[in-house]
This record gives structure tokens, C-alpha cells and sequence, in this order.
């Protein structure tokens, strides 16, 4: 008698905190455990290399910011390229893995060279641009991957409620790595975070294993219909740019792209030009982007894990989209007050925190409703080449209006987010079209 009351108890703790906290079903813990796991070895391992990248453009020189987000765009173009050759031609099951350990690959190569260059007394400057254009390159490309996967694997329903927990994985790990980062590279040095960068991206293949086992077991009946299957994608290589462009939904998701990336330029570049001044030691600055790193995420993993499910259900898409934006034009608002140092590190953790708990999982939502190249391909293309393009649009874009200063370039950021806040409402109500066109056609 007691054990039954007890498994009982058991099980509404379960129901509360999982099911109706969580928004996790019974059948889906093993899938939601191995994405978890998944983004938490993609962020962790990104967080590590992501404040080497930003101490590397510090000194490079802030003047010359705008060059290497030029690099990053055609480097980035170049891979998209690739990336859309190989899905084309392959099943998803083979080129998800060689993208992770491609990446791993660079990591250990950057690291001897780092270490070398170093013991010999050479100057890194060159060997740090070449860097800086590669976390370019790595950090979008690795996340898309992961969230079009995610998109391929779970159904719209499961999106709205699943994708913000698996996001918090990703925000502990980017937290963790952040933490190592700021506790050891005063110790270690800046190059020697690497290795295990390194190591950790290679633990994703595990979870991807796993992940593709839960498919096959979830689908048995339609595994060809699935991220299990043995088909290629098929279509062109150039297929996401031409899907975008015949897209009224890409385009827009292009341009809110576009905006996010050119905002976030801005405060790249106010940073860069303070952090010389104020803080003249490499590992110290190394130290300052981590901690940024870390108080963004804490905040992203609050959202995240109890916030996100919530917003979406209960307002929708479009309005868990326009956070973002409203959160930007305020804080620009703030910085053309007070143009210092402290403000620019706190609209930057607010904008990656109200971006990545809201916005991101958002805007991977809006994949759910198009075909399995699209999300692949269109996806990659907006998430990669199309948000460097807006890094190189808004670094010069800034640059020109260099003599405004910091205070004038801010105000001229605020109407710019009110627009993307009125794009990013529309999306929203597109997306609803487009989910109930599928949900009357059969489509889950």
C-alpha cells in the first residue's frame, strides 16, 4: 500500500515538474536528454574558443574589424557553397557527423600552429586573423547544423514545447565553458583552451549516434521520411540562395537576420575600441569577453528553461520574436545617453540573452513549417552567409558614420529596430498561416 502511494507520489512530481513545467512527454526523454547533451558539447565547446576569437580582433586593431568580417563573409560563402554540394549528394546521417569532426580537426590544427608561433616568439597577429575569420566560419555553421537537425527530428508541436529545454543544454554548456575559460586562461594561456574545445565538439557525434537511434525507433513506419533516412536531400547545391529569394518567408527571416547581425556589429566594434583602451593585458581582456559570455548565458538558461514554452504557447511566435528588437532600441537608446564601456557590456549580455532565450529558439521554430532541404540548405544559407553579410554590412556601414562617435551611431540603430520589430510580427503571422495550411493537409 505504501509503495503504491509512493509511486503515485512519484508520479505527479513527475507530471508537474517534467510534463507540465518542462512540457516533456514520457516517450520523449530519451530524445530530449541526447539534444540536451548535443548542444551542451556544441556551446561549451564554442564559449571556450568565442573569447580567444574577441581578445585576437582587439589585437589585430579595432580599425581593422571591418576586413576580417569581410574575410569571415567570403570564407563563409565558400563553405555554404560546399556544405549545400555535400547534402545534395549525401544522406543526413553521413554529413551531420563529418561536419563535427571536420571542425575538431581545425581546432587541433590551430592549436599546434597557436602553440608553435608562441614557443618561437613570433608575432600571432596574421595567425590570429586567420582565426578570427575561422570561429566566423565555425560557430554559425555548427549551431545551424544542430537546429536543423533538431527541426528535421521533431514535429511543429514538439518544437514549441521541446526547443527551449534543449536550448538551456546548450546555454549550461556555453556557461561551463565560459566558467573553464575565465578560470584558466590566466593559467594556461589563451591558446591552450583549444584541446579541449576540441574534444568536446567530438562528443557530439555520440549524441548525434544516439539521436538517429531514437528516430528510427520513434519512425520505424516512415524512416525514409526522417533524419535517419538513406537519401540524400537531392537539388541544387545553390538551392538555399534560391529558395530564399523566391520566398517572401526567407526574405524576411533574411532581413531580421541581417538587422541582428548589423546591431550586433555595432556593439562588436564600441567594444573592441573601448577594451583597448581599458584593458592593455591579452589574457585580462580574454577574461572580460568570457565573463560577458557567462552573465548572458546565466540570464539565457532562466529564459530558456522557464520562459520560452510559455511566451510561444501562450502569445506565439511573432511575439517571442519581438523581444529581441524592442530589448535593442532600448538599449541603444540608453547608450547614446551614456557611451561607456559598462553600458556596452550590459546591452550586449541583454541582447544575447533575450536573443538566444527567445529569438533563436524562435526563429528555428519558423523551420518547422518548410520542406526537409529547405531546412537544411535555406536555413544554413540565412544562419551562415547571410548573417555574415550583415556583419560586413554593418561594420562598414558604422564605420562610415565613425565621426557621429558611439552616442550617434546608437540613435541611428533605434529606428532600424523598430523596423525589425514589425518584420519580426509578420513572421509570425506567416508562420501561423503556414502551420495551419500543413495542420489541414494532414502534415503533423
Amino acid at each position: 500500500m505504501i509503495g503504491v502511494m509512493a509511486a503515485t507520489i512519484a508520479e505527479k512530481v513527475r507530471t508537474l515538474l517534467v510534463k507540465k513545467t518542462l512540457g516533456i512527454e514520457r516517450h520523449e526523454y530519451v530524445a530530449v536528454a541526447w539534444s540536451f547533451a548535443y548542444f551542451f558539447c556544441i556551446l561549451s565547446s564554442y564559449y571556450i574558443v568565442r573569447p580567444v576569437r574577441e581578445t585576437m580582433a582587439v589585437g589585430s586593431g579595432p580599425q581593422t574589424i571591418p576586413y576580417l568580417f569581410i574575410g569571415t563573409f567570403f570564407a563563409m560563402m565558400i563553405a555554404t557553397s560546399i556544405f549545400g554540394w555535400v547534402a545534395s549528394r549525401f544522406p543526413r546521417r553521413v554529413f551531420l557527423p563529418w561536419v563535427y569532426l571536420f571542425f575538431s580537426a581545425n581546432i587541433a590544427i590551430f592549436w599546434v600552429v597557436f602553440t608553435r608561433t608562441i614557443d618561437s616568439g613570433e608575432s600571432t597577429i596574421w595567425l590570429g586573423r586567420a582565426y578570427f575569420v575561422w570561429v566566423g566560419v565555425f560557430n554559425l555553421f555548427v549551431v545551424s547544423v544542430f537546429w536543423s537537425f533538431m527541426a528535421d527530428i521533431y514535429t511543429r508541436e514538439q518544437g514549441r514545447r521541446l526547443f527551449g529545454i534543449i536550448s538551456a543544454g546548450g546555454s549550461i554548456g556555453a556557461i561551463l565553458g565560459g566558467v573553464a575559460t575565465s578560470a584558466f586562461v590566466t593559467t594556461i594561456g589563451t591558446h591552450n583552451l583549444l584541446p579541449v574545445a576540441g574534444v568536446l565538439l567530438l562528443l557530439s557525434l555520440f549524441c548525434i549516434t544516439q539521436l538517429r537511434k531514437w528516430v528510427i525507433s520513434e519512425h520505424e513506419d516512415a524512416v525514409n521520411e526522417t533524419a535517419a533516412s538513406e537519401k540524400p536531400l537531392g537539388g541544387s547545391a545553390f538551392a538555399g540562395i534560391t529558395h530564399m529569394l523566391s520566398s517572401n518567408y526567407f526574405i524576411a527571416i533574411a532581413i531580421t537576420s541581417l538587422i541582428a547581425s548589423t546591431l550586433g556589429a555595432a556593439l562588436y566594434m564600441f567594444a573592441a575600441e573601448l577594451v583597448e583602451v581599458e584593458i592593455p593585458i591579452v589574457d585580462e581582456r580574454t577574461r572580460f569577453f568570457s565573463n560577458m559570455n557567462i552573465a548572458a548565458n546565466l540570464l539565457t538558461l532562466i529564459f530558456q528553461a522557464f520562459a520560452v514554452k510559455q511566451v510561444v504557447q501562450r502569445f506565439g511566435i511573432g511575439r517571442a520574436l519581438v523581444l529581441m528588437p524592442i530589448v535593442s532600441a532600448i538599449g541603444f537608446v540608453m547608450l547614446a545617453m551614456d557611451p561607456v564601456l559598462a553600458v556596452v557590456a550590459i546591452l550586449t549580455v541583454a541582447r544575447r540573452a533575450v536573443g538566444f532565450g527567445f529569438s533563436k529558439p524562435g526563429t528555428d521554430m519558423l523551420y518547422s513549417v518548410v520542406t526537409p532541404e529547405e531546412k537544411y540548405k535555406t536555413k544554413n544559407f540565412i544562419d551562415t552567409a547571410v548573417y555574415r553579410g550583415g556583419d560586413v554590412i554593418g561594420t562598414w556601414f558604422i564605420r562610415s558614420m565613425s565621426a557621429l562617435g558611439i552616442a550617434g551611431i546608437s540613435m541611428v540603430m533605434v529606428p532600424i529596430a523598430v523596423f525589425w520589430a514589425f518584420v519580426s510580427l509578420w513572421l509570425g503571422r506567416d508562420y501561423k498561416r503556414k502551420a495551419k495550411a500543413l495542420a489541414d493537409s494532414g502534415v503533423e
